[in-house]
């Protein structure tokens, strides 16, 4: 790996990152930034690019914890500090790998010399590294809840606390905050969204000439490293020192009034939730003025920062694509307009005349600005289609379909869509979702930390004690002194502290929820075509996909229709392509039921393998019908039974509609040892005080209505 980083300067486009960045180099009040896209698209790299632009950090010699000479902290573990003995250090990068452990995180305590001698001994963590640098977190949306918890807490705060029974430690942590994720693994749960100051949306460019000029840069700085920064020296030095320029400035710029009546216009225009939209647009808008030389806002900053804090803050739910309506924000704009708009003040050298830059000076210097070693501003530019507005994005939730002209046939249980040959229908919109009954795995589980079903997790209520396995982390100490009363005598103790050894100590067992893998069977075939029947189905199938999503589960899907079953989405973290692939699904022809479920056999049998820890919810939904080839309702039970002789914990939506109505989804459940429930059934608020387990082994359930 090359020692010397590749220049931010010689990036070619992402300049809505790039801009997003060095806004928060200005201002880290700002918060942060989310880099939302693709893989493969330089988001490490400009990054790590980032941090040779970062002025040298002055900290007291020998403190862990980078202390500001200049203002120690009164708490740092490592304090008192003397005056002087300072020097000097580079910025740090510090990058937050997915599978760290919370010790690693914000450091860990010595459970065992805060017990026996009185002392605090602390190993310190990553976000001791990152104080007064970056942190980099890549697939920020990959990390256990509880980590990113501590993270954006401490990023809010300022400071890490680290406390173990009683005994704490607490050290400053300022960090510019980075994270980047790909959508398809799955998002962000909104609260935390909330919490990076700005978002970006990023993709590798469709233009020719652009990817040809990055192949050629990546190879000629892969090839000497040295010699290509050195080419870029000059453009790096001086986006350095129009960084530390408007550091300078940034404390003389003044946000007037009808800048901020602006500001609050938008984001109650947008409907946004809480005031840190309002507090993070200010400071943007701020470092915005700063970045072009100036020292007031103008409108332009004002839009500029909306782009940037705002997409991410509007989503109703998990399901609403990121983005702005520009036209509704021109319109706000206008409307709430200062009445007076200043003069422009002359632009300093280096400032936005100097590059093309956007609105109000937004934009950083360009590939190729003054430099030797890249195309003309037209080749370097970053495409109109990579601004986050323009971005692909993830399916809207789709609106509930008009009402279907009335059709008699609709209930004499669908002869003709299934007989043979029949045609296939066209996708149907998913009806209004709604809140679900939640659905659990019986026992307890050892799985990834979620929101579903009971299991033995790091966190959550203390059940008991054990003998530590590895690093005590969550100590017992009623079961240590417990375990160390009866030997104090041998021990020979005469104060009256108590003499504990490292046999002693207990580790709490604590028992919260878990994360599932809920692998979805949806039945598309004719059956299930009426188009009223089907959006109520596809109404239920989301709302489901919502509760998973919520509760932090995997989820797969399975369709089947005509002669065979398609794994239609592989289990992923992604509940939004689950939404998307349910929207698109079209319906039709013969109801294979059984080549489903020996599907689901198969798909479960492989992800097994792959994670043995994460217990598995099979939801079929259905109306329990099977067609197509000989004996199909045979097939469909012995399939069932493979799947329920495993323990695969099952619940059947029962799809089944009509003055007539076979039971099959039924005795499909009692095949599955699983449980049946209805549409309606399926509902919250269907039935009063009541919360099903779905039944993995043994008895099958029966579900009443509430009177």
């Amino acid at each position: 790996m090359a020692s010397v980083p590749y220049p931010f300067t010689a990036v070619v486009g992402m300049s809505d990152m790039r801009l997003s960045l060095l806004l928060n180099a200005i201002s880290p009040a700002i918060g942060g930034v989310l880099v939302r896209g693709e893989k493969g698209t330089a988001k490490s790299t400009i990054v790590r690019g980032l941090t040779a632009l970062m002025p040298d950090v002055p900290v007291v010699t020998g403190c862990r914890f980078s202390c500001d000479p200049a203002a120690p902290d009164p708490a740092c573990p490592d304090g008192p500090h003397e005056a002087g003995g300072s020097e000097e250090r580079p910025a740090r990068m510090v990058e937050l790998p997915v599978g760290a452990s919370e010790d690693r995180l914000v450091g860990a305590l010595d459970i065992e010399r805060a017990l026996s001698e009185g002392v605090k001994a602390f190993e310190p963590g990553l976000l001791a590294d990152a104080h007064r640098g970056i942190l980099y977190v890549d697939e920020v949306n990959l990390l256990h809840d509880h980590l990113v918890d501590l993270l954006l807490d401490a990023a809010a705060m300022g400071a890490s606390y680290v406390e173990r029974e009683g005994v704490s430690v607490r050290h400053a942590a300022r960090f510019l905050l980075v994270g980047t994720m790909n959508p398809e693994e799955g998002e962000l749960r909104p609260q935390l969204l909330d919490r990076f100051g700005l978002t970006v949306e990023v993709a590798a460019s469709r233009e020719p000439d652009q990817r040809v000029e990055v192949v050629r840069r990546r190879l000629d700085y892969d090839a000497d490293p040295e010699g290509f920064a050195a080419r870029w020296a000059a453009e790096e030095g001086e986006l350095r020192e129009r960084i530390a320029a408007a550091r300078a400035l940034l404390p003389d710029v003044v946000l007037g009034d009808a800048v901020l009546r602006q500001i609050a216009a938008v984001c109650a225009g947008f409907e946004v939730d809480g005031m840190r939209a309002d507090i993070v647009m200010a400071r943007t808008a701020g470092a915005l003025a700063a970045w072009a030389g100036r020292t007031e806002v103008r409108e332009e900053d004002v839009r500029q920062a909306a782009l940037l804090a705002l997409p991410h803050r509007r989503r109703r739910n998990p399901f609403d694509a990121p983005g702005l309506d520009e036209d509704k924000l021109d319109q706000i704009l206008e409307e709430f307009g200062a009445d007076d708009d200043p003069e422009p003040d002359p632009e300093p050298d280096g400032g936005p005349e100097d590059g093309p830059d956007g609105p109000g000076g937004g934009q950083p210097p360009q590939d190729g600005d003054g430099g030797t070693d890249g195309p003309q501003s037209q080749d370097a530019q970053a495409p109109h289609d990579q601004t986050p507005h323009d971005q692909p994005q993830l399916p809207e939730q789709p609106q509930a379909p008009e009402p279907a002209p009335a059709d008699p046939k609709a209930h004499s249980q669908n002869a003709e869509e299934e007989a043979p040959g029949g045609g296939e229908k066209a996708a149907v919109a998913a009806g209004d979702p709604f809140r679900t009954r939640r659905l659990d795995v019986p026992g307890l589980g050892e799985g990834a930390d979620g929101r579903r079903s009971r299991a033995r997790t790091a966190h959550g209520r203390t059940t008991g004690a054990r003998r530590p396995q590895g690093t005590l982390t969550k100590l017992h100490l009623a079961a240590t002194v417990q375990a160390a009363a009866p030997h104090q005598v041998a021990r020979g103790r005469s104060g009256p502290g108590l003499v504990v050894r490292r046999d002693d100590l207990r580790e709490a067992v604590r028992e919260g929820r878990e994360g599932n893998l809920v692998l979805f069977v949806v039945d598309a075939s004719g059956s299930m075509a009426a188009r009223k029947r089907m959006s109520a189905v596809k109404g239920a199938v989301l709302s489901l996909l919502l509760d998973a999503y919520q509760r932090r589960d995997k989820i797969g899907m399975i369709t089947f229709r005509k002669a065979e079953a398609e794994l239609a989405l592989p289990p992923t973290s992604s509940v939004e392509a689950g939404a998307a692939r349910l929207e698109s699904l079209p319906t039709g022809g013969r109801t294979p039921l059984a080549a489903g479920l020996l599907k689901a056999h198969e798909v479960l049998r492989v992800e097994r393998l792959r994670d043995a820890s994460r217990r598995p919810l099979l939801v079929v939904v259905t109306d329990g019908r099977s067609t197509g080839g000989p004996d199909p309702l045979a097939r469909t039970s012995r399939a069932a039974r493979l799947l329920g002789a495993e323990g695969v914990a099952s619940v059947v939506v029962d799809c089944e509609a009509g003055p007539v109505r076979l039971g099959l989804a039924r005795e499909l459940a009692r095949d599955l040892q699983g449980t049946a429930v209805t549409l309606d059934e399926l509902r919250a608020d269907s039935v009063s005080a009541l919360v099903r387990d779905v039944r993995g082994q043994g008895t099958h359930h029966t579900t009443r209505r509430a009177a």
